[in-house]
């Protein structure tokens, strides 16, 4: 249907509807940039929630990567990232797409409907202005008809009267011709205009006011379509970027699938082993009878007294080193962790090492290689510009290598003691050669690890002596002097200082004292490298406590010393 044959007389009407076409494609274009801006905000939040709980560049991180749900979650957060990444494109394509094209097409659309209505207004202006001159020529006719008879009636009148005279008699005949004459050119003027009207309104209301329409109705379905195509791109926007957030998404499924909860399990294993092996039996003294005391722990009791004792009091003696907390990063060689983490940040830092040398090498390598070049082409550059750092690179090399060799001897020396080194071999050598060792012996032993736990041959040792001679000795005042003088001798030590109890200990093995926090004692013995300091609380108590477990004070003069 069409709008000018329909519509023929709805010139306001249209001029009104297609504003509001016009008024909801800018609706259209402000929602579809409302909907591009929530995109653009989304895209921003998602990526700073994945940003938030990306791990950071720390220890604690670094431990964290071992294990996979973990990596996991890392892996969700790179897929969240992209996946927010999908959501700025489709702002993107929403902006280029739609709005842009709205916008440029909006001042299109304004500018045709301008100029069509304008053309309506000047057709309409023109239509009415020949009716204005249309019933001006009929009023025109009207007045001269009326003009006519008057005069043709004041002439019959002056006629029929005997008393007026020829000469006004005449004058009257000829003024009712003369308006005759004027109603009949009026009548013609107004015959021939409309005539002329006609033709323009028939022409204004049937071909200038139908085109004008119909281009109005041309412009509103272009647009009408034109918003239809626009709503086909909102939905395919999306749709283009699906495949990618399928993967993204398939990613995060395949990141989650790849949880190993076993792996987990072994990986707390490798992180927090400490290369210790359990302590033994705590052996039964009998205080009834003069009896050798040894200073093993692992010594087996078989008496009913020692497999009565309460359980839950032996439990704190067991594991003195954990509560060993390290202020600040350590020594450089790491002793003081328990072996297999020794071992481990040892072998981590070595192959730091080789690494960095590896980068040296390779960068010497290249520096050589422009020096050939160089030394064939002098054009291309000096190559004695090259040997300051060639100098230098090699300087680091010889530098890292000593760091090399340093950190393989203490890893070297950590493998030694380890547990799997060969323990059968030591119990082997222990039981022809030990099988008589003096208390007094096992004493100076003991000063090196109080706790029998840190070195794993004291603790191989104690084990084979007391698998090996479990029947205490039928002469122990043999051995008991022996052990008197080293008691002896250990009490004449002099004090090099003091110290303060950090943390308390409770001190049930073999060789150790027990201090509770913020205790005073005397430091009679530095740490050799073991981690254990001797100390002293009066004549009669002294032994073993960590050395990370208190604060020293040493005097000016055993420093110095």
């Amino acid at each position: 249907m069409s709008w000018g044959s329909e519509l023929w007389d709805q010139f306001d009407n249209l001029e009104k509807h297609t504003q509001w076409g016009i008024e909801y494609v800018e609706k259209y274009t402000k929602f579809v940039k409302e909907r591009s801006e929530i995109e653009i905000s989304y895209a921003k939040q998602i990526r700073n929630l994945s940003k938030k709980y990306q791990p950071k560049k720390n220890s604690r991180e670094e431990e964290e990567s071992k294990y996979t749900f973990c990596r996991a979650f890392l892996t969700t957060l790179n897929e969240l990232n992209d996946y927010a990444g999908q959501h700025e494109v489709i702002a993107e394509n929403l902006t280029s797409q739609i709005i842009t094209e709205l916008s440029r097409y909006l001042q299109e659309i304004k500018s045709e409907r301008k100029s069509h209505f304008h053309d309506g207004r000047k057709a309409q202006q023109h239509i009415e202005s020949s009716w204005k001159q249309l019933e001006s020529c009929k009023r025109r006719f009207e007045r001269d008809c009326k003009e006519a008879d008057r005069a043709q009636q004041y002439f019959e009148k002056m006629d029929a009267d005997i008393n007026v005279t020829k000469a006004d008699v005449e004058k009257a005949r000829q003024q009712a011709q003369m308006r005759h004459q004027m109603a009949a050119d009026s009548k013609g003027d107004y015959s021939s205009y409309l005539q002329k009207f006609n033709q323009e309104q028939n022409e204004h209301y049937f071909t200038i006011i139908p085109n004008i329409f119909q281009k109005l109705q041309d412009m509103e379905e272009k647009r009408i379509e034109r918003l239809g195509v626009c709503m086909q791109t909102f939905a395919e926007v999306d749709r283009q970027v699906l495949p990618i957030v399928g993967k993204c998404l398939d990613g995060m499924t395949k990141a989650a699938e790849s949880i190993e909860p076993k792996t987990d399990s072994k990986q707390v294993v490798e992180s927090y082993k400490s290369g210790f092996e359990p302590p033994g039996d705590v052996e039964f003294e009998d205080y009834g009878q003069a009896m050798k005391r040894t200073a093993s722990e692992t010594s087996l009791s078989n008496t009913r007294e020692a497999k009565e004792k309460p359980a839950g009091k032996s439990k704190g003696k067991l594991w003195p080193f954990i509560k060993n907390k390290n202020k600040g990063s350590g020594p450089e060689d790491f002793s003081h962790l328990p072996p297999e983490q020794r071992r481990k940040k040892l072998q981590g830092k070595l192959d730091e090492l080789n690494k960095d040398i590896q980068k040296e090498m390779d960068q010497r390598d290249a520096l050589t290689k422009m020096k050939d070049v160089y030394v064939k082409n002098p054009q291309m550059g000096d190559p004695a510009s090259v040997d300051p750092r060639l100098s230098e690179i090699g300087q680091n090399i010889e530098k890292l290598q000593f760091e090399v060799q340093k950190f393989e001897g203490w890893l070297a020396e950590v493998e030694e003691r380890m547990p799997s080194k060969s323990d059968t071999h030591r119990r082997s050598g222990l039981y022809e050669t030990q099988n008589n060792t003096t208390v007094g012996n096992n004493c100076a032993q003991d000063r090196e690890s109080p706790d029998g736990s840190y070195t794993e041959e004291q603790n191989s040792e104690t084990q084979v002596k007391a698998n090996i001679n479990p029947i205490p000795n039928p002469n122990p005042t043999s051995t008991t002097p022996e052990f008197d003088d080293e008691f002896d001798d250990e009490e004449t030590l002099p004090t090099i200082g003091t110290c303060k109890a950090l943390y308390p200990f409770e001190g049930h093995n073999e060789g150790t004292i027990a201090v509770a926090e913020g205790e005073l004692l005397y430091v009679i013995e530095e740490d050799k490298g073991d981690g254990w300091t001797r100390v002293r609380r009066n004549e009669d108590e002294e032994g073993y406590v960590p050395t990370s477990y208190v604060e020293v004070f040493l005097e000016t003069n055993a420093k110095d010393s």
